[in-house]
């Protein structure tokens, strides 16, 4: 269902966002852990990804698609940090920081996105079959299909504070135990608790097919760049890429072509929320080699963005490569779980 906003709740929605995005010592997560999935109720309100101009559908180099502000009624709702979709871009999986998971199918009208429906949510499973209780152990970050589809299939999960990327098997109610832990590089010990491992991605063409490529928050080499890790696969080692304007990666997911999508995002109290999306090409991906990338579109908050965490990527119908993109809320009431979908030509 779509219900337009009014303009002074949009106001009052976008000032508290300003003020309070990102501040993880503001977040308020469930104290409660959900104990097996349910299906909420949900409501999608459109929005414009330009409030003042909404027929503006052209940003830097990519076409906007639509999108919308997402709510369930649920207190385990939200949080959303890792994402992804399906190759019909028809359902996405979700994993929150609050140690829960979402799947919901999305609507269209035409090529434009316009809400979603049956939603489910669950808890992720630890080791011995049971929800994640301590909070440190639920913080999940990002997502990467390793097979099968958002319904039954296998997936890479990165958590921090306790620094881990486990793979989990899932089906349409369940989501985990983990079949196993993948073996991190030493230098990730280096991650500060509340700046660990916020994207995780898989290489799915080209030569370093089932490559896991995961990023730190903001851990920087010598020279403040930041470092990433090619895990497996036939070149595995560190990759650093160049911290551009004091922007932190938050997400990343693998290209048609085995190249990479990186979400990145910067926050300051004084100037609010920014979002950059890079592109960086399957060849730059190697050890040693300081990566620059494609700038396809930076926002500021004059747009209309939130803590934009999570990124998943598809290919349409008519071949052309999709984005979708994802606001963590940080279970607070005065931000948005934004989901939005964007054409690179």
């Amino acid at each position: 269902m779509i219900r337009r906003p009014a303009p002074a709740l949009a106001s009052i929605v976008l000032a508290g966002a300003v003020l309070l995005a990102v501040g993880a010592d503001l977040a308020s997560k469930p104290a409660t852990v959900l104990e097996g999935p349910i299906k909420p109720r949900v409501t999608a309100i459109a929005v414009a990804f330009d409030r003042d101009n909404p027929k503006q559908k052209t940003f830097g180099k990519l076409t906007y698609r639509g999108g919308f502000n997402l709510f369930a009624n649920s207190r385990h709702f939200g949080g959303y940090s890792g994402l992804a979709i399906d190759a019909s871009g028809t359902t996405i999986l979700a994993v929150s920081d609050g140690g829960t998971w979402m799947r919901a199918s999305l609507d269209y009208n035409g090529r434009l996105l316009q809400g979603v429906h049956d939603m489910t949510l669950g808890p992720i499973l630890g080791p011995n079959g049971k929800p994640l209780r301590k909070g440190k152990d639920r913080d999940a970050e990002g997502l990467a299909l390793a097979s099968g589809d958002t319904r039954n299939g296998e997936a890479y999960v990165s958590f921090e504070r306790v620094h881990r990327i486990a793979r989990y098997p899932f089906s349409p109610k369940r989501f985990g135990p983990p079949s196993r832990t993948v073996k991190l590089p030493k230098a990730a010990r280096q991650m500060k608790t509340n700046q660990g491992l916020e994207a995780v991605a898989l290489i799915r063409a080209g030569r370093l097919t089932g490559t896991i490529v995961a990023f730190s928050e903001r851990l920087k080499d010598s020279r403040g760049n930041l470092k990433g890790w090619l895990i497996g696969g036939p070149s595995p080692g560190t990759i650093t890429v160049r911290r551009l304007g004091g922007f932190d990666i938050t997400d990343a997911a693998g290209l048609p072509d085995g190249g990479l999508i990186l979400l990145e995002r910067r926050f300051r109290y004084s100037e609010g929320v920014q979002m950059r999306i890079r592109r960086i090409k399957a060849a730059d991906l190697r050890p040693g080699k300081l990566i620059a990338g494609e700038i396809l579109l930076e926002a500021t908050d004059r747009l209309n963005i939130d803590n934009m965490e999570a990124v998943a990527v598809h290919r349409s119908r008519g071949g052309e490569t999709i984005l979708t993109l994802m606001s963590d809320d940080n279970f607070n009431p005065l931000q948005r779980s934004l989901i939005m979908q964007f054409a690179l030509p």
